[in-house]
């Protein structure tokens, strides 16, 4: 376990966060996840080989051999969705042996299932097939007795990066995390101040499991906080229903409990669904469009030979802000860069060529570059700056659940475009219609929901309220 104590940093500091920001190993998983498959593949191929050659005295008999590579699929299937390859197989080799063997015998008992209905059961050796699964079962036991091990000599035992955040709670240790103070880095939950929770995200980013140890009374505010920046998070705690805690995890080695008030909206299998969309999507998007995006560049410089693009801070992922690109629609002396005057109609800011592309949208085409960087997503909650209000308010003071459509990358599209809630937010109802939305798709999320989004949003690419 680290400690990291520090001085405050006040908004107006230099961020010292930065140095303790984790690295991720959400890659050092995946290949984990590789290299344990790449290695079932083979003890289950060696079973079968070594058990023909014990029973019937030919290595690699074709039958037995058959039978393996029919097996391996259904195994692999299965233990896709039991967690035979996820974080807890990993370092818990008890629960990593009792899924494989659970995905083996299921398969096994789906090899023959298959092989009744399709009277191929003859042609396998019951005996050898017999022997290679009994074989493959301590195979793969013996394998994963060794996983820890070789996880704790090359990567000193980290597969997950955990955070504990300290703010005047019960004692709290979780081995192998880094602990910090709340105060070190001046962390206030009931604050409304945009730099803190910019603070807290670097803090988080990257953290597969963050625990809160807090008085009861700041206990609902760090539930809102973790809630909106997309991690797992728990707080310490005995009772604390009004959390709306997802779970209850006990300590074995400690009197501590915690209660799991957040899981971050995608599993490891959405985010990179999502992510293979995105990517493909954007690249595809470039490429057909680039025609009008040098025509249109073409027309912005030709018309006040200003800058082609115009570069916002807008709030993204985590509560971390992040350059938007957009072409520029406005005269080069009257940028908003802070996003604090709404354009209104007949807006004397915005340039001919402005007026055409904001009522088409192909202002915001650029974006599909943020995309590439990982900034952004195709579909998802759109992103706002900083300084944007509603009925003279920020954002967050109008609905404090505001910050919780950041759990999520933010889109070049989404849910509330699709259904007209676009434009300048002159009243509170304008955001609020907006976030009731932007929660709904992030509850609901799935890849055929983000298809339908992007069909949806060819129809309102010119809407009244686009100006």
């Amino acid at each position: 376990m680290n400690r990291i104590s520090g001085p405050l940093l006040k908004s107006g500091q230099p961020d010292k966060v930065d140095r303790v920001v984790a690295p991720s190993l959400e890659r050092r998983r995946l290949r984990a996840y590789a290299l344990i498959l790449l290695v079932d593949a083979v003890l289950i191929n060696l079973s079968f080989a070594i058990a023909a050659l014990a029973y019937e005295g030919i290595w690699w008999e074709p039958r037995s051999m058959l039978a393996a590579q029919t097996l391996l699929p259904l195994y692999f299937t299965i233990a896709m969705y039991n967690s035979t390859y996820g974080q807890k197989a990993l370092d818990d080799w008890v629960f990593a042996v009792r899924q494989a063997l659970t995905a083996l015998l299921v398969s096994a008992a789906l090899l023959n299932f298959v092989g009744f209905y399709t009277k191929s059961n003859a042609e396998f050796s019951r005996v050898a097939v017999t022997l290679g699964l009994i074989g493959a079962a301590f195979a793969i036991a013996a394998s994963r007795r060794v996983v820890p091990r070789l996880i704790e000599r090359f990567w000193g035992g980290r597969v997950r990066n955990r955070l504990v955040i300290n703010d005047g709670g019960p004692e709290f240790a979780l081995p192998l995390s880094l602990t910090v103070d709340a105060k070190d880095y001046d962390l206030d939950p009931a604050g409304d101040d945009p730099f803190m929770r910019e603070r807290l995200g670097k803090l988080l980013r990257n953290q597969d499991r963050v625990v809160v140890s807090c008085p009861p009374e700041r206990r609902m505010e760090w539930a809102v906080l973790l809630k909106s920046s997309g991690v797992y998070g728990e707080i310490v705690s005995e009772t604390a229903h009004e959390l709306g805690a997802l779970g209850v995890n006990r300590f074995k080695d400690q009197d501590a409990t915690s209660l799991i008030v957040s899981t971050g909206p995608l599993g490891l299998r959405g985010r990179i669904a999502k992510r293979v969309f995105d990517i493909f999507a954007a690249i595809f998007g470039l490429i057909i469009l680039s025609p009008l995006l040098l025509y249109v560049a073409l027309r912005i410089k030709l018309e006040d030979a200003g800058s082609i693009l115009f570069v916002q801070e807008r709030v993204g992922r985590g509560n971390q802000p992040f350059h938007m690109l957009k072409f520029r629609s406005m005269r080069m002396g009257q940028l908003d860069p802070d996003g604090e005057v709404s354009t209104a109609r007949e807006d004397d800011r915005i340039t001919r060529v402005g007026a055409f592309i904001r009522r088409t949208s192909i202002d915001e085409l650029p974006q599909l570059i943020n995309v590439l960087r990982g900034e952004m997503s195709i579909v998802g909650p759109r992103p706002h700056a900083l300084g944007s209000r509603a009925n003279n308010k920020f954002f967050w003071e109008v609905d404090g659940q505001y910050w919780q459509r950041h759990s999520l990358k933010p889109g070049l599209t989404g849910l509330a475009q699709v259904r007209g809630h676009r434009g300048a937010t002159e009243q509170e109802k304008d955001l609020t219609d907006r976030l009731q939305s932007d929660l709904e798709y992030i509850a609901r999320w799935s890849i055929q929901r983000d298809l339908q989004i992007v069909y949806r949003t060819l129809w309102v690419l010119r809407h009244k309220n686009a100006y």
